[in-house]
């Protein structure tokens, strides 16, 4: 399935994510429990040497060195290198009539981790992320125990530091997984696979697959469509594909096709939120007339005669879901619209007086603020008329052009404005904001590239 809507985070964006897992990753390492430590140290013929180690505590656990890899058709890979952290703690010793005890420290040195991480989804299209594989290296353990007793402690140190480095191994990808699980896996979870617009509509952000990684991005393929919350029908039409280009410069993509908006005609026009009716209370006073017969009585002469200076109402709909056409030059659009006009009689009934096509070229402008897409539209200087069918007798349509050009973009066009600049929401998880934004048309679909800013908690 092609998707409607394609996601893509670049190099820059996958360093910026890196960066702050990598912080909590540290923060969680350095929280690392280790149990009571004993055990025997033979000495040759002489016996053996008996060691307690207790009250182990980490003081710190640093990561300074890491980087984040996608991986062709596996996933991301996270390598570590160079990490260390210091241990202090009590120590108990036994050998022959010697007893003896202190406190030790240990520093652990070059510290290698490669983390493997497996992208999927689950049967709601939401994203998931776990551990594929994770394995630890540790180059260098040395205990430095206090005391005076140096040769004491050189019969079992040797023993100890190669227990330390074969705890601290296994504990170090047992919390890896455990913060791949509860922190990331957690949050990638919060990217919405359906995104409520109103009462009326909503998004479709399910993935159509697994999350693929290339060589250089992540790239997302979402469903993209919209959908009327009383009535989800299936769409009649498929997405197209999409020729991603290879933009790097921003740290993530959005590539919204024509899919994705043409839904939309579809979903408001099922959810009834493409009729607007249009009162005399509605048009600014600046128009210079105003919406009753006597005004187009001089169009329709005959208009007077049966409906003598009353209140008019017109009633605006789509007899089909407006398509757009997405290509290098813009957005652009040519919606048909019925204009239903009624006379309002003394007891608030409508007459139906006649009913008027209306054609009109219209061109988009689309941009982001913040988290949504937002918009607005131009229409073009001329209006395409046409009388579908009339109660008050024939006449020229031609004569009403520039009323109804005036009826059209000083009370519809604003109030679809106003509609657009409330923006439908991207599908982005929580706590991120977007900024340096770049907007560019390619043929069936509108490319939008932006930076990320994370808000921690």
């Amino acid at each position: 399935t092609n998707p409607g809507f394609v996601v893509r985070i670049t190099q820059a964006g996958l360093d910026y994510a890196h960066q702050h897992g990598i912080v909590i990753l540290e923060k969680q390492l350095a929280q690392l429990k280790l149990s009571d430590i004993s055990g025997d140290s033979r000495v040759g013929r002489v016996g053996k040497v008996h060691y307690e180690l207790s009250r182990l505590r980490l003081r710190d656990f640093h990561l300074p060195y890491s980087r984040i890899t996608p991986i062709s058709n596996v996933g991301l890979q996270v390598s570590i290198s160079n990490a260390f952290a210091e241990l202090d703690g009590d120590w108990r010793v036994k050998f022959l009539f010697v007893r003896d005890h202190g406190s030790f420290d240990v520093k652990v040195e070059n510290v290698y981790i490669k983390i493997d991480l497996r992208l999927g989804s689950d049967t709601s299209g939401k994203p998931t992320v776990s551990t594929s594989d994770c394995s630890t290296r540790i180059s260098k353990v040395r205990v430095l125990f206090s005391g005076k007793l140096g040769w004491l402690y050189n019969l079992f140190h040797r023993a100890i530091e190669s227990k330390f480095r074969k705890i601290l191994e296994d504990k170090v990808c047992d919390i890896v997984e455990k913060s791949v699980h509860d922190e990331l896996q957690t949050y990638v979870r919060t990217l919405p696979v359906t995104a409520r617009i109103n009462a009326k509509t909503g998004i479709d952000y399910s993935l159509v697959a697994p999350p693929r990684a290339t060589a250089q991005s992540l790239d997302a393929d979402l469903k993209g469509e919209f959908y009327s919350l009383a009535n989800r029908s299936t769409v009649p039409f498929s997405p197209l594909p999409l020729a991603f280009p290879s933009d790097h410069d921003r740290m993530v993509y959005f590539g919204a096709s024509s899919y994705f908006f043409n839904t939309a005609s579809i979903a408001y026009r099922e959810a009834g939120a493409l009729v607007l009716e249009i009162t005399d209370e509605m048009i600014p006073k600046g128009t210079g007339f105003k919406l009753e017969t006597s005004t187009f009585s001089a169009f329709i002469p005959q208009l007077e005669e049966m409906y003598p200076n009353m209140p008019m109402k017109f009633r605006l709909s789509t007899p089909t879901a407006p398509f757009l056409t997405i290509g290098p030059g813009g957005i652009s659009l040519k919606p048909i619209v019925d204009a239903q006009a009624y006379a309002i009689l003394p007891d608030s009934s409508l007459a139906p007086l006649f009913l008027l096509s209306l054609v009109r070229n219209v061109s988009a402008v689309i941009n982001v603020r913040s988290d949504r897409l937002v918009g607005s539209l131009d229409v073009g200087s001329r209006i395409r008329l046409s009388l579908k069918d009339s109660a008050v007798g024939t006449f020229e349509v031609r004569m009403m052009q520039s009323l109804m050009n005036i009826l059209t973009s000083s009370t519809l066009l604003p109030r679809l404005n106003a509609r657009l600049d409330e923006g439908f929401p991207l599908p982005l998880p929580d706590r991120i904001q977007l900024s340096n934004i770049l907007v560019k048309f390619y043929q069936n679909f509108l490319l939008l590239g932006a930076d990320v800013h994370f808000q921690p908690r």
